[in-house]
C-alpha cells in the first residue's frame, strides 16, 4: 500500500467518524434510534477502512470486508424503513 493510500484511508475513517460523532450528538438530543442506527452504521463503516489497512493487498476483494460494508449499508436501509413503516418511540 502506498502512503497516498493509507492517507486516503485514513481521510476516508475520520470523515465516517466524524459522522458517527454527529449523529450520536442527535441521537443524544433526540432519543430517536434513528440517529443511533445511522452512528452505528458510520462507525462500522469507519471501522472497515481500518480494517484494509491491516490487509496484505487491498487492491484484492476481500469478502469479509465486503460483508461488513453491506451489512452497514443494510442497517441504514433497516433504519429508514423501521423510520418510514414502524412504531415511532
Amino acid at each position: 500500500m502506498t502512503t497516498a493510500e493509507a492517507f486516503l484511508l485514513g481521510l476516508l475513517t475520520a470523515m465516517f467518524l466524524t459522522a458517527a460523532v454527529f449523529f450520536l450528538r442527535f441521537w443524544k438530543e433526540t432519543r430517536d434510534r434513528f440517529f443511533l442506527t445511522f452512528a452505528g452504521s458510520f462507525f462500522v463503516e469507519g471501522v472497515s477502512r481500518v480494517a484494509l489497512l491491516f490487509v496484505d493487498r487491498p487492491s484484492q476483494p476481500h469478502s469479509i470486508i465486503y460483508v461488513i460494508r453491506m451489512l452497514a449499508s443494510l442497517l441504514i436501509v433497516w433504519a429508514i424503513l423501521q423510520k418510514n413503516y414502524g412504531k415511532s418511540r
